[in-house]
């Protein structure tokens, strides 16, 4: 997939745009003045693969605990950047405390909360400001909920008055990308640097955020930040966002992304990270851990034991994955194969690097395992599944083992 060009932005130690890879993106749920908390949930995130994590800082208090935070992950050996939101009082909050914005690695200004008609050219003027004084760059993030009001209206009176006016969805979709466009400019003539401004515009379901992207694209080289504004819960969120996002990344355009999933009563944030990381992979666009392909089972598979095993083998490589990264270099691009009968079995074994092909219903009671495509030795009995894993293990520190010194 060919991306659009794009100057490269810095957000911390973590280049984005350019030649660089799509990044991914979360934020937190904490409130941030709970500044245990807020740093155990970065830390979660940045482990689950999150690259940069945003923070509200909506008062003084969250404001007074950015530094903290920020030198207690330090401490702790995390390098994640952190993006400060701010809404309505931003101006106000970075010019009172110098401390935070230092901290702060990039600055989000929505152009629909930095200020309301004759206060909002002043307020968002003060943010760049203080963005060029210390050299952060800015996401200037417009949502059609916040959507600048006093821009609607001129849009909608403006479309009034012409011959064939548009309904009045498709003048908000144009007001969202004009808030950002002329929000660009602005931040451009307030001595922004095109390579410190990321632009985005999001939207709650996934034609909209289609069309408001590919008219960014078509008239912007800024940095793109994708995704929907609120995607929902569960399967209903997962599948919103992979449809919103999908048709976009395949047609280059997107240089980070976020899934904004409302995680369920328990449910780990990080699951919104897991998200976005599945769809990247899932496009080639990026790879961070192994496949584990696996079949969904028929009348042909005689129990659960496949999907017992698929599962067994995907939450080992999960759990080994932060050391393995150190050790095992490469052992992202890794392919396993476990499948539950003869049809499809030894054929997608045999296209992964190792995989395991189960017996079915009345096949005989072993399982061949195939190799770099080749049948290497064939399992029966009751420790299949401790079997197939050691012979995982011993493939990986084969293939991916740093060589001795």
């Amino acid at each position: 997939m060919k991306r659009r060009k794009t100057p490269t932005v810095w957000v911390g130690n973590i280049p984005m745009g350019g030649d660089h890879p799509v990044r991914v993106q979360s934020m937190t749920n904490t409130a941030t003045a709970d500044i245990p908390g807020t740093v155990a949930q970065v830390i979660a995130l940045a482990r689950a693969g999150s690259e940069i994590v945003r923070i509200t800082v909506n008062d003084e208090d969250a404001a007074r605990a950015v530094p903290e935070i920020k030198a207690r992950l330090l401490a702790l050996g995390y390098t994640t950047p952190l993006v400060g939101d701010f809404h309505f009082n931003g101006h106000l909050l970075l010019r009172k405390y110098p401390k935070m914005a230092e901290a702060l690695d990039k600055l989000r200004i929505n152009p629909g909360t930095v200020g309301r008609g004759k206060q909002q050219d002043p307020n968002f003027k003060t943010m760049c400001e203080v963005a060029v004084e210390l050299n952060k760059p800015v996401r200037i993030g417009v949502n059609w909920g916040s959507l600048d009001q006093g821009l609607l209206t001129e849009l909608m009176d403006q479309n009034a008055r012409s011959l064939e006016p548009k309904d009045a969805h498709q003048v908000t979709l144009e007001a969202c990308v004009e808030s950002a466009l002329r929000s660009h400019e602005w931040a451009l003539t307030y001595g922004v640097k095109p390579d410190k401004i990321v632009l985005s515009v999001k939207i709650s379901n996934a034609p909209d955020l289609w069309w408001v992207n590919r008219e960014l694209a078509r008239r912007t080289d800024a940095v793109l930040h994708l995704g929907l504004t609120e995607a929902g819960m569960g399967i209903k969120g997962i599948v919103a966002s992979a449809a919103g996002l999908t048709p976009l990344l395949s047609e280059g355009i997107g240089d980070t992304i976020r899934v904004s999933l409302t995680p369920a009563p328990g449910e780990p944030r990080t699951r919104e990270v897991e998200t976005a990381l599945e769809i990247l992979q899932s496009l080639g666009l990026r790879q961070f851990a192994p496949t584990v392909s696996s079949c969904p089972g028929c009348g042909r598979t005689t129990s659960s034991f496949f999907q017992e095993l698929a599962l067994q083998v995907s939450e080992e490589l999960n759990r080994n994955m932060p050391s393995w990264r150190e050790r095992y270099p490469g052992v992202e691009n890794l392919k396993v194969a476990v499948m539950g009968c003869v049809v499809n079995g030894p054929g997608e074994s045999k296209h992964a690097d190792i995989g395991i092909s189960l017996p079915g219903t009345g096949e005989h009671p072993r399982a061949p395992v195939y190799i770099d495509g080749q049948l290497a030795t064939t399992l029966q009995g009751e420790s299949i599944a401790s079997d197939f894993m050691n012979l995982v293990q011993e493939y990986i520190q084969r293939r991916f083992g740093k060589p001795l010194a």
